[in-house]
C-alpha cells in the first residue's frame, strides 16, 4: 500500500471512530482536522523527496549525456589524427556513457511519472482537507443547533406541568384583587374622611364650571336659544330705593335747619 493509500485509510478510519465513539463531536472533529494537517505536512515531506530524486536523476541523465558527447568528440579527434585504435576506444567509453545516460533516462522519466502522480494526489488531499475543515464548521454549527434544541425540548418538558403557569395566574389575581381594594380605600378615605359637606360643595364646584360649559356650547351650536338679558336683582332694586330715600331725607333736614334758624333771628 502507498503512502496516500494509508493515509486515505488513515483519514477513513478517524472518521469511523467518530462516528462510532460517543464522545464530543465538535472535539472529534477538531482532532481529526489537527491530524489530516500533520499527516498532510508529512504527505509534503515526502513528494519533496520524490521532487528531489526526480531532479536528481535528471540531472544524472544529463551528465551522462554530456559526457558521452565528449567521448564521442574525442573519438573523431583521434580519427582526424590518423589514430583509429584511439578512436575505438574513445568510442568504447562513449558506449558506456550512453548506455548509463539511457537508464538514468529511463529512471528520471518513471520518477517524474511518479512525481507528477504524487503532486496531483497532494493538491487532491489538501482541496480534501480544506473541504473537512469547511464541514466541520458546518457540522459544528448542526451540533449545537441540536444542543440548543434539545436544551429547549427538556425545558418545554420540564414546564409541561401546568404548576407554574398556575401559580403565573394566581399571582395576576392576587395583584388584581391588592389593586381593587387600594383603589377602594382611596375611595373612601376621600368620601368619608374630615368634612363630608365640604366634600359635597367640593363636588359641586367641580361640576359646576363644566354645565356651564356645556350649556353655553349648547347654546353655541344653536341647540339652545340665545341667553336673555336678565333683569337686576331685587337687592340692587332695594339698595337703590334706600339710597333715594336717604338724600330725600338729607334735603329735608337740610331745610328744617334753615327755617329753625330764620325762627331765632326774628
Amino acid at each position: 500500500m502507498g503512502f496516500f493509500g494509508r493515509l486515505a485509510q488513515l483519514i477513513k478510519s478517524n472518521l469511523n471512530d467518530l462516528i462510532s465513539k460517543s464522545e464530543d463531536p465538535e472535539k472529534m472533529l477538531n482532532q481529526v482536522i489537527i491530524d489530516m494537517g500533520q499527516q498532510l505536512v508529512l504527505a509534503k515531506k515526502a513528494v519533496a523527496r520524490a521532487i528531489a530524486d526526480e531532479k536528481r536523476l535528471q540531472k544524472q541523465y544529463q551528465n551522462e549525456s554530456s559526457v558521452a558527447a565528449e567521448w564521442e568528440k574525442k573519438a573523431m579527434m583521434a580519427i582526424r589524427a590518423g589514430d583509429d585504435s584511439l578512436a575505438k576506444e574513445a568510442l568504447l567509453r562513449k558506449k558506456e556513457h550512453d548506455s548509463l545516460s539511457e537508464q538514468y533516462k529511463d529512471q528520471w522519466e518513471k520518477q517524474k511519472a511518479a512525481t507528477d502522480k504524487l503532486k496531483t494526489a497532494l493538491r487532491a488531499l489538501n482541496h480534501k482537507i480544506e473541504e473537512a475543515k469547511r464541514k466541520k464548521n458546518v457540522l459544528i454549527a448542526r451540533k449545537r443547533r441540536a444542543e440548543a434544541m434539545s436544551q429547549i425540548q427538556q425545558t418545554m418538558s420540564g414546564l409541561s406541568d401546568t404548576s407554574a403557569f398556575d401559580t403565573f395566574d394566581r399571582m395576576a389575581q392576587k395583584i388584581d384583587q391588592m389593586e381593587a381594594e387600594a383603589e377602594a380605600q382611596e375611595e373612601i378615605s376621600e368620601e368619608y374622611s374630615g368634612d363630608v359637606l365640604q366634600h359635597k360643595f367640593a363636588k359641586l364646584e367641580a361640576t359646576a364650571g363644566a354645565d356651564s360649559e356645556l350649556e353655553a356650547l349648547k347654546r353655541k351650536m344653536g341647540l339652545l336659544p340665545p341667553e336673555e338679558t336678565a333683569a337686576p336683582p331685587v337687592e340692587a332694586r332695594v339698595d337703590a330705593e334706600e339710597e333715594v330715600s336717604e338724600a330725600e331725607m338729607a334735603e329735608l333736614e337740610e331745610a328744617l335747619e334753615a327755617l329753625k334758624s330764620r325762627e331765632l333771628g326774628n
